[in-house]
């Protein structure tokens, strides 16, 4: 039992990360039509701050960073010193004046969330009980769906009025009055509207703080030990001096690409990971935008639909939580995308310019997102490697897909258009990538629930890791 309190509570200090990582890229993405209008950004601009965010590049980057830093110094190491990069790159945002500073905020803050990706999921993984790692990585996805649910609600509250028959958020007018009385009536317009959203990224400094003095003070791994000191025992034995710091430095990600194991497991979950997260990736940034531009919402009810969302996304990724260490994961799966895919086929065939659309493409996208394709994946691609290079595996991976995910966003704003006269278009091929992530999932679903991680590795590599 306290084991299990034990790991709990770990997960919950390492799960605020994930909040971090949805509430940077949904604080971006629900004051995006402001900063558009208070920096006179074209839609080219919003690619590219999508590109390089925690959404997508910025990410990418940061995670194979963090991937290597956790398999060669420890989960540990990224949890002392990483949120401090995440803080500054926050701030870079609240008192941005332009573009390039911006860009350079949503740089920083996309790097720092990509270095925490891979030891998180390896952490919470490597510190489950068998019966319960399923359930944690769920927990650590519903905080990847209430900081969301809280950025959006903040940003509805201090959204600024859109429209004749808009008065803004209930929070906004105490913004304005502040701001006034701050500048003596010298910022106006867009500028002050602005207001609103770097509140919202402040928020995300508070956050980022405490999680930094909880993760700080977590223990180290004790499976990464372990594997640790096997590897150095043998590296004592087998190898001289010199060669063993150039096997301990680089071998993992040698072995990643040479190991015909190694080679499978990569291409079944940046498949399956990768289909799914280039629509994703779009949905979790422009969402808000989407419904502003071509379900003709204001910012404030954009922002409004999307935390209801959130809030369904919640009950439902409780529920995966609760489910997947117990029932087949291969029809989990199956049911989960196949909502994402039924989602577009709605905007397809029907589009979203109603509100009965809008709310039935919200339900739909909101039940897939629970039984969410990131929490197989995290799930698997923490079990499916060795200790060794667990971490390196998923910062290579994650590198791929959100790298690839930055190209497709910046190509989506030109398909999409200025005010989502390509919709119709983006939809069809969204529709397509979930169609390939469901197939990719069910079909080569792996069989490791109820086995510990050293099973599974015995299973797959045998004695040669």
């Amino acid at each position: 039992m306290s084991k299990q309190k034990s790991s709990l509570k770990s997960t919950i200090a390492v799960s605020l990360t994930n909040y971090l990582d949805a509430g940077a890229i949904v604080a971006g993405a629900s004051g995006l039509t402001l900063w558009k209008e208070y920096l006179g950004l074209t839609e080219g601009d919003l690619g590219w701050l999508n590109a390089i965010s925690a959404n997508c590049l910025g990410a990418a980057i940061g995670a194979i960073i963090g991937g290597f830093l956790a398999d060669r110094y420890g989960r540990k190491a990224i949890y002392t010193y990483n949120m401090l990069i995440y803080m500054l790159g926050v701030a870079l945002v609240m008192i941005a004046t332009s573009f390039p500073m911006l860009l350079a905020g949503f740089l920083v803050t996309g790097i720092s969330v990509g270095v925490g990706v891979p030891a998180s999921w390896t952490y919470i993984s490597e510190n489950s009980e068998v019966g319960n790692r399923g359930r944690n990585i769920g927990i650590s996805q519903m905080a990847w769906g209430i900081g969301p649910l809280i950025i959006l609600i903040l940003g509805t509250l201090l959204a600024p009025p859109t429209g004749e028959s808009s008065s803004g958020g209930l929070l906004f007018g105490c913004v304005e009055r502040l701001v006034t009385a701050c500048s003596g009536g010298a910022v106006t317009g867009a500028a002050l509207n602005v207001f609103g959203s770097r509140i919202v990224f402040g928020s995300l400094v508070v956050v980022a703080f405490v999680a930094w003095l909880l993760q700080r003070r977590l223990d180290e791994s004790a499976e990464w030990e372990a594997a640790r000191a096997a590897q150095a025992a043998q590296a004592a034995q087998e190898t001289p001096g010199v060669q063993r710091k150039r096997e301990g430095t680089f071998a993992s990600f040698g072995r990643l690409f040479t190991n015909r194991v190694n080679v499978r497991t990569m291409l079944f979950l940046a498949g399956m990971y990768l289909t799914w997260n280039l629509v994703c990736s779009v949905m979790g940034f422009f969402q808000p935008h989407i419904y502003e531009t071509a379900g003709g919402l204001s910012n404030e009810h954009a922002n409004l639909l999307a935390a209801g969302q959130w809030v369904l996304i919640i009950l439902t990724t409780f529920c995966f939580s609760l489910a997947v260490d117990r029932v087949n994961q291969r029809w989990l799966y199956a049911a989960g995308v196949s909502c994402g895919v039924l989602a577009w086929v709605l905007v397809v065939a029907v589009g979203i310019g109603s509100i009965g659309g809008l709310l039935l493409f919200t339900l739909l996208w909101g039940l897939q997102a629970g039984i969410s394709v990131q929490s197989f994946y995290a799930l698997w691609a923490s079990e499916l490697f060795p200790a060794k290079y667990r971490a390196a595996a998923q910062g290579i991976m994650f590198f791929v897909v959100r790298g690839l995910s930055a190209l497709w966003g910046i190509l989506f704003v030109h398909i999409y258009g200025e005010q989502g006269e390509g919709f119709t278009l983006a939809g069809v091929i969204m529709m397509c990538f979930f169609i390939v992530s469901l197939l990719i999932g069910t079909i080569w679903t792996p069989q490791t629930r109820g086995k510990t991680l050293e099973q599974i590795t015995k299973e797959r590599y045998g004695d040669q890791i």
